[in-house]
C-alpha cells in the first residue's frame, strides 16, 4: 500500500496569525481594563508568586471573567472578534490545494499559549487538524473554575512528537513509546512563530531536519525575527502576510516542492 506523503504546518497564534494577543481583541475591553493594566496585573502576580506566566494570566482571566459570569460560549464569542493578518483566512484552503497538486496532504496544527476556547470561536478553527492551547475546566453551568491545560514554552515541544507519531490526544501516553516509524517525520514539518516562546519547537525541528520561519508584524520592528535568524532558530523570516504571492506563500510552496522532490529521490 502506497504511503501518503503528509506535511504538517505548525503555528503559534499571537503575533503569528493575528496581531497582538487574542485577549486584546475584545475580552480585555469587555472587562473594563486596558491591555497594559491586564498584563501588568498578570506579570506582577507571576513575579510575586514565582508562578508560571501562563498560570498567572489564566487566573487573572478567570477572576475578570467571573465578574460577568463568563461561560465557555462567551469565551468562544470573543474569538469571533479576532482580526487576522492579511491573507490568513484563505491561506489554509489555498495551500492545501497547492499541496494536493503535488501529491502532498497538508495538515495544519495550532500550538499556542492562548486560550483554546477563544480559538474554537474563530472562523479558522475548522482548518486545523488539532489545536493545542491553554484551556479551562467547566462546571455544569459552563462556567470556568480551574485550568485544564497549560501550554508553555517547553511544553509546546511534546506536541511535535504527538503530531509526528499520530498520538494526537493528550491522554495518549503511547507518545513516549519507542517506535520504528512515524506518520510525519520532523523533516516534513514547518513551524511558524514570532518570538522566544517558540524557540524550543524551532530548535528541535532545526536539529532534526525540519523547518521554521520567523514571523514579524508588517511595518513593525524585525528585531525579534532577526535574532531568531541570527541564532539559527529559523530558516528564514517574513512579514505576517499570508496572501498569494507574498514571501510566506512563495517560501512554503517552494518548500513543499522540495519535500516532494526529496521524497521522490528516496524512491528511485
Amino acid at each position: 500500500m502506497k504511503q501518503e506523503l503528509v506535511v504538517a504546518l505548525l503555528y503559534d497564534f499571537d503575533g503569528t496569525l493575528a496581531p497582538g494577543n487574542m485577549h486584546e481583541h475584545g475580552f480585555i475591553e469587555k472587562m473594563g481594563l486596558t491591555t497594559e493594566d491586564f498584563w501588568n496585573k498578570s506579570d506582577t502576580l507571576a513575579l510575586e508568586q514565582n508562578a508560571d506566566s501562563n498560570l498567572a494570566y489564566m487566573l487573572k482571566t478567570l477572576e475578570e471573567a467571573k465578574k460577568l459570569g463568563t461561560t465557555k460560549k462567551d469565551f468562544m464569542s470573543y474569538g469571533k472578534d479576532v482580526k487576522y493578518f492579511k491573507g490568513v483566512e484563505d491561506w489554509f484552503d489555498r495551500i492545501n490545494a497547492y499541496g494536493k497538486k503535488l501529491g502532498i496532504k497538508v495538515e495544519h496544527y495550532l500550538i499556542s499559549s492562548g486560550l483554546s476556547e477563544m480559538v474554537e470561536g474563530m472562523s479558522i478553527y475548522p482548518k486545523f487538524t488539532k489545536i493545542y492551547a491553554n484551556r479551562y475546566m467547566y462546571d455544569a453551568n459552563g462556567v470556568a473554575y480551574w485550568p485544564a491545560r497549560i501550554v508553555n514554552y517547553t511544553d509546546k515541544t511534546q506536541y511535535l512528537y504527538r503530531i509526528s507519531k499520530d498520538c494526537l490526544e493528550e491522554s495518549d501516553k503511547s507518545v513516549n513509546d519507542r517506535t520504528n516509524g512515524v506518520r510525519i517525520p520532523f523533516k516534513h514539518m514547518l513551524y511558524f512563530g514570532d518570538g522566544l516562546t517558540d524557540v524550543p519547537c524551532m530548535a528541535i525541528l532545526q536539529e532534526y531536519g525540519g523547518h521554521a520561519i520567523g514571523i514579524y508584524a508588517p511595518r513593525k520592528s524585525k528585531k525579534n525575527a532577526e535574532k531568531l535568524l541570527h541564532d539559527k532558530r529559523v530558516n528564514t523570516i517574513a512579514p505576517a502576510d499570508y496572501s498569494e504571492g507574498g514571501k510566506i506563500d512563495i517560501y512554503v510552496k517552494m518548500l513543499l516542492k522540495k519535500i516532494k522532490a526529496d521524497d521522490n529521490l528516496t524512491k528511485i
